[in-house]
């Protein structure tokens, strides 16, 4: 029979507490987990403090089965977590050869001396399960007591992640008889979280009951994941597949990608599909769509150069703009920025070109544009579109949204078939 499995996830140290360190390794552990068809019901933060860490498992075991601990396993004196589940589990600790083996050999590949508080690194409690760390030198454990599965791992996100992958995930499968579990994440843009719920709201509402609708807000966007849980009736994949080709045809304009693409990543494949180049002319976002497009892999066989046109002289000496065009509408206008989408596209010989021009903040707006008034063009051999966008956000969010809805802009304009 399958099993509902829960797990709660806790991080020691009081690095995270301060903010001194952000805790990437929860969200990383609950989309694994939830990969395998067991929840994540909590995520605790705590110190480093032998009755923190008993408190916390205390308290952990009375809403879930798997318990995950990462933290507070390095050689320095403020490190306690071995020492704690030692005297939690009421055990002694004991050398793990395979441990000492693997601590000697690292020290050795990096031509350092052994010390003898690395050493002690490979003395665990003798009732927990070892777990061998092939990244560092800090061994995860693992201890079973009654219906509960406690595991301490390091803090290190690679570290972690290693022992997670090829230890414990595994281990966890082959311990419970799991749900057969599955995941779609559709990528939308254009439509704000409550505007996308009642367009989507009938789609949503004659879901099968073994399906469940998630709203993940970003900052490009909103992402859809479509949970489902096979039911014992249909072809889970077959029938998740149907209702995200329902979803599609609902709302295609919106839709952007599926799975965990990037909107630039979208972009690059549209531009690579056609075998198109393009260019950026940049004011407001100051670089920021060009940094977006290089940071696909692969990006220079599309990208082939910006210019910043943050003054009003590049504007007009490198990007062709008409100084009559700029003193009669300003910089910040559908007029300017479709001349400056035309003029790079001419002067880097590509067959897009993006602009962005306005006023991000804090200061700069007056009553006809106000701060977050912000114009972007698009460019190509057949049309220019610019568009008007207001945002009454901070400078960095201004700036963020703007690169977001010019790559967006991008998609929408790109002309004719995907060559094949």
């Amino acid at each position: 029979m399958k099993q509902e499995v829960s797990a709660e996830i806790i991080t020691i140290g009081d690095e995270l507490l301060y903010g001194q360190v952000v805790d990437t390794n929860s969200a990383w552990m609950g989309e694994e987990l939830g990969k395998i068809g067991i929840k994540v019901k909590q995520i605790t933060s705590i110190s480093d403090s032998p009755d923190a860490i008993e408190e916390a498992l205390d308290i952990a075991k009375t809403r879930a089965q798997v318990i995950l601990m990462t933290g507070g396993l390095g050689p320095t004196k403020d490190d306690l977590t071995k020492h704690t589940l030692t005297k939690y589990f009421k055990t002694h600790l004991q050398l793990h050869q395979p441990s000492l083996d693997n601590v000697v050999a690292i020290f050795k590949k990096y031509n350092r001396p052994l010390t003898v508080t690395n050493q002690q690194q490979a003395y665990l409690p003798a009732t927990c399960t070892p777990i061998l760390n092939t990244l560092g030198t800090a061994p995860g454990m693992l201890f079973e007591e009654n219906e509960h599965i406690i595991v301490s791992m390091p803090g290190v996100p690679f570290e972690m992640k290693g022992m997670m992958t090829n230890d414990i995930l595994p281990y966890l499968q082959a311990h419970f008889q799991l749900p057969e579990i599955n995941h779609k994440v559709i990528q939308t843009i254009g439509l704000g979280e409550s505007f996308l719920a009642d367009t989507i709201s009938d789609w949503e509402d004659n879901l099968p009951t073994n399906l469940k609708l998630a709203y993940l807000p970003n900052l490009s966007g909103v992402r859809l994941r479509l949970t489902g849980v096979y039911n014992g009736i249909d072809d889970l994949e077959d029938q998740m597949m149907r209702e995200v080709g329902k979803l599609s045809d609902l709302i295609p304009e919106y839709i952007f990608g599926y799975g965990e693409i990037s909107l630039e990543e979208t972009v690059g494949m549209l531009l690579n599909g056609r075998n198109y180049t393009i260019s950026t002319a940049e004011s407001c976002t100051g670089g920021l769509i060009g940094h977006k497009l290089t940071s696909v892999p692969g990006s220079s066989m599309y990208y082939k150069g910006g210019i910043i046109a943050y003054d009003n002289y590049v504007k007009i000496n490198e990007l062709g703009v008409e100084q009559d065009i700029l003193d009669k509408y300003g910089a910040v206008s559908g007029e300017v920025v479709r001349q400056m989408a035309e003029g790079v596209r001419r002067k880097m010989g590509t067959d897009v070109g993006i602009a962005t021009s306005g006023i991000a903040g804090p200061g700069g707006g007056t009553p006809d544009k106000p701060v977050g008034t912000i114009w972007i063009a698009y460019s190509d051999a057949t049309q220019t579109i610019a568009k008007k966008l207001n945002y009454n956000k901070s400078r960095l969010l201004n700036i963020e949204y703007t690169a977001l809805q010019a790559l967006n802009l991008i998609r929408q304009s790109l002309p004719g078939p995907v060559e094949e």
